[in-house]
């Protein structure tokens, strides 16, 4: 089935020049306090500490036995840190980070006065510039790997929203599109508390010689078994249009399962994002979804 024509239209302006991307139902924490950068670092999977002010990195925050509570973004400001992540899980975040907040000087709360706004397509970068300086608090690379996301006052978002009114604005469904051919998983749908960050690619969110974390135990063993279990990869469906959680199997044996299913753009038929067996994970290895035949795919689409 063909997708809408404003969906196709989105799509080409985030592929051909801009879109803006509703990211604002985004959760923000704020970290203030003398040892916040130092607290941090001891929180999250990547290296914040050499992170330079005004620059941001992709983290995942992990328990002690490496379960996943939630993924995002740290942006280090001048004088605090501000930790993005998906739309309703700040709570969890927040919980999580204020467990292990002891000893420490640092205080860490939501941010309700930050917003993010998304701009996608190889003109973002200068959309961006154009924004009003006053509203901007940073600039950050896009979730979706393409464009740029920009951290607003929440103040400033109808001031935001006019400067971009020349822009489409990317529905949900178009988005989904660009985020799976992206092959960038969610938290909540293609990740989840049981999910280890390299089995989800999550490869650029962790540093490997940065001091110790917590969960990093987890992240070193797996490492040093040099292969996941299973892994996060692309699935090419053609007319098949499974639900979320439809299993992979071959021979009568399953070896997957589709965590996220689109209609691509790119491909002209549906796809997926899904997690299949190590042994299975090679590019065209054909697989079974009930009675259809689908293929393996490297990320990105």
């Amino acid at each position: 089935m063909a997708p809408p024509a404003a969906q196709t239209t989105e799509y080409r302006a985030a592929k051909e020049a801009c879109a803006r991307a509703g990211l604002s139902t985004r959760d923000q924490l704020r970290v203030t306090g003398p040892d916040r950068v130092s607290f941090i670092q001891g929180m999250v999977t990547n290296d914040v500490e050499k992170l330079p002010v005004g620059q941001s990195c992709p983290v995942a925050m992990l328990t002690a036995k490496g379960a996943m509570v939630g993924d995002g973004r740290v942006v280090k400001l001048a004088d605090e840190l501000i930790i993005d992540t998906g739309a309703t899980f700040g709570a969890a975040v927040n919980e999580f980070l204020n467990k292990y907040l002891i000893s420490e000087e640092a205080e860490v709360v939501p941010a309700p006065d930050l917003a993010m706004v998304g701009l996608v397509g190889p003109e973002a970068a200068r959309w961006a510039e154009a924004l009003p300086s006053e509203a901007k608090v940073a600039v950050l690379p896009g979730l979706l790997g393409v464009g740029v996301d920009v951290l607003v006052k929440r103040a400033s978002l109808e001031q935001v929203g006019a400067a971009l009114a020349a822009l489409p604005e990317l529905s949900e469904a178009t988005f989904e599109v660009l985020r799976v051919e992206a092959g960038v998983p969610k938290f909540g749908v293609d990740m989840t508390e049981t999910t280890i960050p390299l089995e989800a690619n999550l490869e650029k969110a962790i540093h490997y010689q940065k001091g110790c974390y917590i969960g990093q135990e987890v992240i070193a063993r797996a490492t040093y078994r040099g292969q996941m279990n299973k892994k996060l990869v692309g699935v090419l469906l053609g007319d098949a249009a499974p639900d979320k959680g439809a299993e992979l199997t071959l021979a009568g044996k399953r070896v997957g399962r589709l965590t996220s299913v689109v209609r691509s753009e790119a491909r002209q038929q549906n796809v997926a994002l899904g997690y299949v067996q190590r042994d299975h994970l090679t590019p065209g290895t054909v697989l079974e979804l009930g009675a259809a035949k689908v293929t393996v795919q490297a990320l990105p689409f």
